[in-house]
């Protein structure tokens, strides 16, 4: 079986539901772009998701074709991205992730700050932080839309809010996706350039 790269991305139900799918879709394509086999989808043991509960949007990246596409969970993610801070709090955002993963957290909090908040710390690689609400001018609640849905046509531009300076800040510490790609793939191209200009790594 292929090696799959699995991402797994924790957001706010309703509130950050396209957030959410348009973070794994512009990571999905800027991927493809690369030359990589991707899939993006929802997860179905989270819906009907309920507002402000938090959901889970996943996407995988290999360098063949993903035979797994019908397992409809990431068991073993290794890149995670938590798209409100205070979901860090209270929730494994970490579960199955192996040791040597990378987290990527919107937030103008400190790591260590938040890194407190997380008990299985000792499995992270690379903790990033962003302040993705700060670059896009507010907390991605404008951009609610009931419109797209997975495996259809969406209606509005990917990538306008919150996913474009997340994937940018991936940026810095993911090689299964490139700067220039996100940029291309995104709507909000110059919020994936700041992203990945202002975004801060921590190696652990």
């Amino acid at each position: 079986m292929a090696d799959v790269f699995e991402v797994t991305i924790w957001a706010r139900g309703v509130t950050q539901d396209m957030e959410g799918r348009h973070l794994s879709l512009v990571i999905a394509n800027a991927a493809s772009k690369g030359g990589k086999h991707t899939q993006a989808w929802d997860n179905y043991a989270d819906l009907p998701d309920r507002v402000q509960v938090p959901l889970r949007k996943y996407c995988r990246i290999s360098d063949e074709e993903i035979e797994m596409r019908y397992l409809y969970e990431n068991d073993n993610p290794e890149l995670v991205f938590v798209m409100d801070d205070t979901i860090v709090k209270g929730i494994d955002i970490l579960r199955g992730m192996k040791k040597g993963g990378t987290l990527v957290v919107n937030s103008k909090r400190s790591a260590d700050e938040l890194l407190a908040l997380i008990p299985n710390k000792d499995l992270l690689k690379s903790f990033v932080t962003v302040d993705a609400s700060g670059i896009i001018g507010g907390t991605g609640l404008d951009s609610v839309d009931f419109m797209g849905s997975e495996g259809g046509t969406e209606a509005v531009a990917v990538a306008v809010g919150l996913a474009a300076p997340m994937i940018g800040a991936a940026t810095k510490i993911c090689d299964k996706f490139s700067l220039a790609h996100a940029v291309e793939c995104a709507a909000n191209k110059g919020a994936v350039k700041e992203g990945a200009k202002t975004a801060v790594v921590k190696s652990l």
